[in-house]
């Protein structure tokens, strides 16, 4: 099964790593005293994207809150703003600002269990797949995370993402309390209880309110499911899902939608994880990573030229794959004789999508998601299918999944919502980018007219006017911010174009 996060591209690091070694006279802030513990002096940073070349005063990577507290003293007296990256797979500009000092959190990555009252706490720079890692021994599994596990969870709380878990929905019901270092160096605890306004702001935030240094999440057992698909109409999605929702042993489901044939995107492959008699008494085997296949590579980088490609690589997720997946072995012989596909909880979130990586310099990897109404979901399948046979990008992957109204400030799901997510491959160019724009463009305004709305990590093709009809909240935001960080100390382009 190829899928996406709910929220974030998986565009390789290499442009992210090249720039993290940008050489110090690339700065654009002039300075011959950098501190020493700057990991990176002037230079250069971008996102997954590789879009956002920004260049900045430096990148400094703290391991702890000592270290991550003098670099925003060090911020606030000589005058810089303060951008906050986790993986860097946000590419709507939230993680840079020209001139300014990026916080790199990955070395704050600390876990810690507490089985006692069913929780983890996690560093905000530690990986979703470091979690897993944590848990799984102890047979626990988290009870949200986006669908693949290189990112951040700081980051991917600072976006509200979301997963296969339909039941879940986003991350924001699965955040227990964080600790938050405040643009005046001072750590708060905030929680449901204790102030509710900030805790709702800053998940779903973007960086803005302060650093997440440590969130604390829900966890749940880690159990064997039994994985299976069908293939049904696009048009049938709807009725289809919600019989499977009714069904309390059905945890994980996510849809996948035809990327080649005609109509586009009007055939989806429905993957259920279901619990089965006896799953809580089965073994659970060790994780492991998803095997690297360079043929599997080579027809998926091939797909981003219309023709045959897309059919074959289509056909071969339809029809292929099933035969091949692996599935952890069981010891219950009627289950063996079934030959039922286990895959444990975690397991299934196990994925980082080694198949996704690329090294091709025209191309890069851009994430759409819309969030529909459950009677605009049809339509709306049709309008994307419209609309990108009028374009230059190739759809590589398009996904379904189901998210839920939350009480935080940016909440994108006004009640029960169908997620649309959509992989694209789009030309590194000047051309490219309009076509994107265009594209992008018309599907918000698409998604808006039908009632939804669309997701804010991606590319800032959508104005004021579409923020604000997707998100009623959004001065109330704005103010809130100014009201914690008067002085404006964390600051990304996406503050800079909509405050």
């Amino acid at each position: 099964m190829i899928d996406t996060y709910g929220g974030l591209a998986v565009r390789p690091r290499d442009c992210i790593l090249r720039q993290l070694a940008a050489n110090p006279e690339d700065a654009v802030v002039e300075s011959t005293s950098y501190p020493s513990w700057l990991s990176q002096r002037g230079g250069a940073v971008n996102d997954a994207s590789c879009l956002n070349r920004t260049d900045v005063y430096g990148v400094v990577r703290p391991s702890d809150e000592a270290e991550l507290g003098r670099a925003l003293a060090f911020a606030r007296e000589h005058d810089l703003k303060v951008s906050l990256a986790g993986a860097r797979h946000s590419m709507g500009g939230q993680t840079s600002w020209p001139g300014g000092l990026i916080i790199d959190l990955t070395a704050m990555d600390r876990i810690v269990v507490d089985e006692a009252s069913g929780t983890v706490r996690v560093g905000g720079g530690a990986l979703w797949q470091q979690v897993l890692e944590v848990l799984h021994p102890r047979r626990l599994s988290v009870t949200g995370m986006p669908s693949i596990d290189v990112l951040s969870v700081g980051g991917t709380i600072s976006v509200n993402a979301h997963g296969t878990d339909f039941r879940t929905g986003s991350l924001a019901g699965t955040v227990r309390s964080l600790r938050l270092m405040k643009a005046d160096g001072s750590v708060v605890t905030l929680d449901a209880g204790h102030d509710p306004d900030l805790f709702h702001a800053v998940i779903g935030g973007y960086g803005l309110f302060g650093v997440i240094v440590e969130a604390e999440l829900a966890t749940v057992p880690d159990e064997l499911y039994r994985l299976e698909q069908r293939v049904v109409p696009a048009a049938d999605l709807p009725s289809v899902l919600d019989a499977l929702r009714s069904d309390e042993n059905n945890r994980l489901m996510s849809a996948d939608l035809a990327t080649a044939g005609s109509p586009l995107m009007q055939q989806a492959i429905v993957y259920t994880y279901s619990r089965f008699p006896g799953a809580a008494d089965e073994p659970i085997p060790e994780l492991q990573h998803e095997p690297d296949s360079p043929p599997a590579r080579l027809l998926f980088n091939l797909a981003r030229h219309p023709g045959p490609a897309q059919w074959l690589k289509w056909t071969a997720q339809r029809d292929l794959l099933p035969r091949v997946r692996h599935c952890d072995s069981s010891r219950n012989e009627a289950l063996r004789a079934a030959e039922a596909c286990l895959v444990s909880r975690s397991q299934a979130m196990y994925s980082d999508l080694v198949l996704l990586r690329h090294k091709i310099p025209q191309y890069t990897d851009i994430l759409h998601e819309y969030f529909l109404p459950p009677e605009d979901l049809v339509r709306f399948l049709r309008d994307t299918a419209d609309a990108l046979k009028g374009s230059d990008a190739v759809l590589l992957h398009a996904s379904v999944r189901m998210v839920h109204a939350e009480p935080i400030l940016l909440d994108y799901a006004r009640g029960d919502r169908y997620s649309v997510v959509l992989y694209l491959s789009q030309e590194v160019s000047a051309e490219g980018n309009r076509d994107m724009a265009v594209l992008t463009r018309t599907l918000v305004d698409r998604a808006l007219t039908a009632g939804g709305t669309f997701y804010l990590p991606y590319q800032q093709h959508y104005t004021r006017d579409d923020l604000a009809r997707a998100y009623p909240r959004i001065e109330e935001f704005f103010a809130l911010k100014r009201r914690h960080d008067p002085g404006l100390l964390f600051m990304n382009n996406f503050y800079r174009r909509f405050a």
